[in-house]
């Protein structure tokens, strides 16, 4: 009953649950958001995808600096509070919303510049299928940054460095972040690249 209520309200959200939840995240994981975009630092020219967008916080301060966003979710109803929070960039064709999992894109071979995931690793049926995904759709050249509630990594962090590097990604670097918030716990780091 409690996975059932935690999957509803935050691994896959729907209902009043993934509302609730879905307000929760925007709350929670906002500063993690926003810091993940900073350090990535997406060009107005670079293509960013941002896998499990959520409520859209992140995609909202990736909007700011891109010109070509585009979030994918499972969930309708992230999909729904993200359209709403981000409705100038949807409007504006700065960002595009769709439903879709890392290991399912949907995206075309080489068309991105930039990929970031913000606490959804965790929620991923196959790591490594969506790594490969994530490489598959990410230019030469291209940077991915993942970020997750440290407590809820699949993996012990090397161990996760190790899948990256065998999905096919170089430059792989591993590091901690405590947020400004009560409400997140210390977030583990890793940012890739494709050459």
């Amino acid at each position: 009953m409690t996975q059932r209520l935690l999957t509803k309200g935050f691994g896959r959200p729907s209902g009043l649950l993934g509302r609730l939840g879905g307000r929760l995240m925007a709350h929670g994981n906002a500063a993690t958001e926003r810091r993940v975009v900073a350090l990535v630092a997406p060009t107005e020219q670079d293509v960013v995808l941002v896998i499990g967008p959520g409520p859209g916080v992140g995609l909202e301060a990736a909007a700011r600096r891109s010109a070509h966003v585009i979030g994918i979710d499972p969930s309708d109803v992230m999909l729904a509070m993200a359209r709403r929070r981000c409705a100038s960039a949807v409007t504006r064709g700065r960002l595009r919303l769709a439903v879709g999992t890392a290991a399912r894109t949907g995206e075309p071979d080489n068309s991105v510049d930039v990929v970031i995931s913000v606490n959804n690793l965790q929620l991923w049926p196959d790591v490594p299928a969506g790594l490969a995904e994530l490489h598959r759709v990410l230019r030469p050249g291209g940077r991915m940054l993942l970020a997750a509630h440290e407590k809820w990594l699949p993996t012990a962090l090397p161990l996760l460095a190790n899948t990256v590097l065998a999905a096919g990604f170089t430059t792989v670097r591993t590091w901690t972040w405590d947020p400004p918030t009560r409400m997140a716990s210390t977030t583990a780091l890793l940012s890739a690249a494709r050459v």
